[in-house]
């Protein structure tokens, strides 16, 4: 058996509110990522994983196999149209990038491949392709090591050859002005990596020429820009959990004048767009919680000049709007499940429903303002993603693209919502998918779950998970809280000092499942990334034997000392997420959870760590610190494994099939401890 990693222990002492910890292996962090003996100790780390792969004949090859046969050799995306021209990509099995084209009169043109410049790079990414109002350019982010740190390239179409490269930190997305000869765009802090600029590019000068519109100072605060539905505004907004800021900017005029919508205030979120006449804002200020949509003119943006268009209703999100010459479509969620509801101008609303009990819908792909139709994507657990056209006036519905998946019979499949009763008696749902015939009570069961910053698992298809499916394993998605699937006070009810119920759901859902017959205990397993890492690592401490193996994907698990830090990447941003630790009440509730710090003598289960070097969202070393100490601590003999890419970022490697070769690992890994002792 080959040794497993040792790293040298050197006692770091944190204190906070007369409170002292000890952190053995703090010395891991090394921000440079340069440091001979970190890198030695995370290459040795993936040599065991390697040969424990191999020792226990984990057969990831044939999960890719899966995956390889079942994606189509050739794929064309769906086409937008903008202008008189249409832009679509296309993807190849036999290549790791997409390629960009655009259709004029029916003649293509390809704009952009990106297998040519991905060539010989350990990492390469773009963010999206932007084409310029005059569509003569398109301008698109580039990252090359994962960080999310894109610098801006401008790609003359007509020439087939770059113009230029602004090597800029920025978030990789743009907003053309209206006479196509320079761009907005944001960058970021190059410590925290909060995006706190937006600046103006012209052109053919030099970037340090470029003019700054605005500088966010406060730390919480986070930037992020749009185009308006009429594209008349960029939409600056400034944000954090509890409240935001917009501002815009007449794209129409030259005086790079910012306007500030409505100023920020505690517990008030606002969002907002525009048709020709007027501003729809979707605004919490009456309520904590849901939402309500308001119109108002665009001389008068105070609240009190604000109309009622659609109220808040306690039992429904309103999640997002969209406007169109008659209508508003409406994306809302009630009881767990998403909606679409067309509303006419006179406030009449007709919701249109779907037929499965447990699906993903939402708007897609609509650009024109005017149009006379929307689209949308659909999908479910057993369905692959479908847009469909509908008419706003005739309410006719059409086909417009599938995605096709070979060898994928839906009809094999049962999918099913589940509720289950939490400790302290509230309902969770849970969407679950099987193959037909599945004897449930002897079946392995693998429940997923993320449960922060309001996101939502939705129980869309997952090709990732097929192959497990297809086996015999039972897949559950559990919508704890924390998530936003039950209204804004889902969320609320699982962050902060609520953050417990996050947990307690998760270990509630895997038990009601069990006891209701649905997975066997001696099978179970449970999978999470990022937030979702925190989720298994805070449920391993509290039930350690409930499980048999669980995947723990790029996991924030030293939260107590990352939000210490206000050095780190986005921590001050994320206090109304987790808490502020200079708080010491909510550093003492942070410490409850926080998976390092709770880390005890403990028969843990199997676990797969996963990381990599340049992740931006979740740093290496927490991953890196966390599996040697829960060594240190595991009282079983089960494997702990650390598996870190020494290129890419948080989504792991790029490409597409690079990718799917990671997934198969770790989906090969709960394979491989499902047969075992079986």
């Amino acid at each position: 058996m080959k040794k497993i990693p040792l790293p040298k222990k050197i006692p770091k002492k944190l204190t906070a509110h007369n409170d002292t910890r000890i952190d053995n292996y703090y010395w891991l962090r090394d921000d440079s990522r340069k440091d001979k003996e970190v890198i030695g100790y995370l290459n040795e780390e993936n040599k065991h994983t390697e040969f424990w792969f191999k020792d226990n004949k984990v057969n990831s090859g044939e999960i890719f196999k899966y995956y390889k046969n079942a994606i189509p050799s050739f794929e064309e995306g769906i086409k937008i149209k903008i202008d008189e021209f249409e832009y679509f990509s296309t993807s190849s099995l036999s290549q790791e990038y997409r390629k960009y084209y655009r259709v004029q009169n029916k003649s293509k043109k390809l704009l952009l491949d990106v297998n040519k410049l991905a060539k010989n790079k350990k990492y390469y990414d773009i963010s999206a392709i932007y084409p310029s109002r005059n569509h003569r350019y398109i301008a698109y982010g580039e990252d090359t090591n994962g960080r999310r740190e894109f610098s801006i390239v401008i790609k003359d179409i007509k020439k087939n050859q770059n113009y230029e490269k602004n090597k800029c930190s920025s978030t990789g997305n743009i907003i053309w002005n209206k006479n196509s000869d320079g761009y907005f765009y944001l960058k970021k802090d190059p410590i925290t990596l909060i995006t706190n600029s937006l600046f103006f590019h012209k052109l053919g000068t030099n970037v340090k020429k470029d003019k700054l519109i605005f500088k966010e100072k406060d730390k919480e605060y986070n930037l992020s820009i749009t185009l308006s539905r009429t594209k008349k505004y960029l939409f600056l907004q400034s944000s954090k959990t509890e409240s935001n800021e917009t501002w815009y900017l007449n794209l129409e005029k030259e005086d790079f004048k910012l306007k500030c919508f409505l100023k920020r205030k505690n517990n008030h979120l606002y969002y907002i767009d525009d048709t020709p006449d007027k501003f729809f804002v979707l605004s919490n200020r009456k309520r904590k919680g849901n939402f309500a949509l308001y119109v108002t003119n665009f001389s008068k943006t105070a609240e009190s000049h604000w109309k009622l268009f659609v109220s808040h209703k306690k039992n429904e999100l309103i999640e997002d709007f969209l406007c169109f010459k008659d209508f508003i479509i409406l994306e809302i969620r009630r009881q767990g499940l998403p909606f679409l509801v067309q509303v006419d101008i006179n406030n009449k609303k007709e919701y249109i429903e779907f037929k499965d009990n447990t699906y993903a819908v939402s708007l897609s792909g609509n650009n024109n303002y005017d149009a006379r139709s929307f689209s949308f994507i659909y999908s479910s657990l057993k369905s692959p993603p479908v847009i469909y056209s509908q008419n706003l006036y005739t309410k006719k519905r059409k086909k417009i693209w599938k995605q096709n998946f070979i060898g994928h019979n839906e009809n094999r499949y049962e999918i099913k919502r589940e509720t289950i009763l939490a400790r302290d008696k509230t309902k969770i749902p849970i969407s679950l998918i099987y193959k037909k015939g599945t004897d449930l009570k002897n079946a392995p069961l693998l429940q997923y779950g993320y449960g922060s910053y309001g996101l939502i698992v939705e129980p869309s298809f997952k090709l990732s998970f097929m192959p497990l499916i297809e086996e015999g394993f039972i897949f559950a998605i559990a919508h704890i809280r924390g998530g936003q699937d039950l209204g804004r006070s889902w969320y609320d009810q699982g962050r902060m000092m609520n953050k417990m119920n996050t947990f307690f759901d998760f270990i509630d859902c895997t038990k009601k499942l069990l006891n209701k017959g649905i997975g066997n205990k001696n099978k179970t397993f449970a999978m999470g990334g990022s937030a979702g890492g925190l989720l298994m690592g805070a449920i391993i401490n509290m039930e350690p034997k409930l499980y048999k193996g669980i995947v723990s994907a790029v996991p924030f698990v030293d939260v107590l000392t990352t939000m210490s830090d206000e050095s780190i990447p986005l921590t001050t941003f994320e206090y109304k997420e987790w808490g502020n630790p200079n708080k010491k009440k909510e550093y003492s509730y942070i410490k409850r959870y926080s998976p390092y710090d709770n880390i005890d003598y403990k028969p843990y289960p199997s676990v797969l760590v996963t990381s990599s070097l340049y992740d931006s969202q979740v740093q290496y070393y927490e991953p890196a610190k966390y599996v040697p100490k829960l060594r240190d601590y595991s009282t079983s003999n089960n494997p702990i494994l650390l598996k870190m890419n020494m290129i890419g970022g948080h989504a792991g490697k790029s490409g597409r099939l690079a990718a799917f070769k990671e997934t198969s690992e770790e989906l090969g890994f709960l394979r491989t401890l499902s047969i075992k002792d079986s």
